[in-house]
């Protein structure tokens, strides 16, 4: 069997780098030829032909064009483009996880603007003031490792923080606060939890561990592993890193990550993610 790992030709920190090397292990040690191949290497090219196929493709990057390109060539692409452009914009995550009645933290979307126009007027923040009270959380659509995540406690800071950001995309949460500085990664595969860990911080509200949290292996409840399972489901993931906060009545899923960085929940844990990818891809394959 031969596959393809698509990843970014643009991205070269060791943070990517090591994941690439991660899965050509794991391809080796499952007896499979995996080839790496960049998004520059690949183009979409709309009416060509592609003459050697793969077996399947594991579409490591958020270039969904090319993910749908190669699907329309009847290649079989995990994650699929549509789970990875669902995951990518945190509210079309929250509303296929909403559909499927998931607990979810109160979420309000701000409406839609141009790039070319911003935001000329802000009388929409009141409602997300009144539902949601602060201190409460603003996101952007869009964004990797807690980096775009801020909590704001008025007025004043949620208009810095809007108005310094490059985007026009946001939604505002309720802050969850049992659950201030911790979370729980768990990594599923298939309709499995494959590894799971703690994350926490003493000076972040944020638990990422890029954020300057730390971690340390966690064994996930019943219900917080059926709740992963079904997160992954929602959104259409063959297999991905779903973070649940601690909610007072129970677990709440915070994101679901289609391209999840598993290195730390590979040292953390032990458990050989990658291994689990591969082997899991490799079996749907053969069905």
């Amino acid at each position: 069997m031969n596959g393809w790992l698509i990843v970014n030709g643009f991205l070269h920190t060791k943070k990517f780098s090591e994941l690439t090397d991660l899965f050509l292990l794991a391809a080796k040690r499952c007896g499979v030829s995996l080839t790496v191949y960049t998004n520059c290497e690949i183009l979409v090219d709309v009416q060509e032909k592609i003459k050697e196929k793969p077996d399947f493709v594991l579409f490591w990057d958020k270039d969904i064009l090319l993910a749908k390109f190669l699907e329309n060539q009847k290649i079989p692409v995990y994650n699929s483009s549509e789970a990875i452009r669902i995951c990518d914009d945190k509210r079309l995550t929250y509303l296929a996880l909403q559909e499927k009645k998931l607990p979810i933290p109160q979420t309000i979307f701000a409406p839609m603007t141009y790039s070319t126009i911003g935001f000329n007027q802000y009388d929409f923040l009141g409602v997300a003031e009144e539902k949601l009270t602060y201190p409460f959380v603003a996101k952007e659509a869009f964004g990797s490792f807690g980096e775009q995540v801020y909590l704001v406690k008025n007025r004043e800071e949620l208009l810095a923080v809007m108005k310094q950001s490059d985007s026009v995309e946001f939604l505002f949460q309720e802050m969850i606060e049992n659950s201030i500085g911790r979370d729980v990664r768990l990594q599923v595969v298939g309709d499995e939890v494959a590894a799971s860990m703690y994350r926490y911080s003493e000076n972040d509200f944020r638990a990422n561990i890029t954020a300057g949290g730390k971690m340390k292996d966690y064994t996930p409840s019943k219900e917080e592993c059926e709740l992963a399972v079904k997160a992954s489901h929602a959104v259409g993931t063959s297999f991905a890193g779903v973070d649940l906060l601690f909610g007072k009545d129970g677990p709440i899923v915070c994101e679901v990550n289609s391209n999840a960085h598993f290195k730390n929940i590979q040292t953390c844990t032990g458990v050989a993610v990658a291994d689990k990818i591969v082997e899991w891809i490799i079996k749907d394959v053969r069905k």
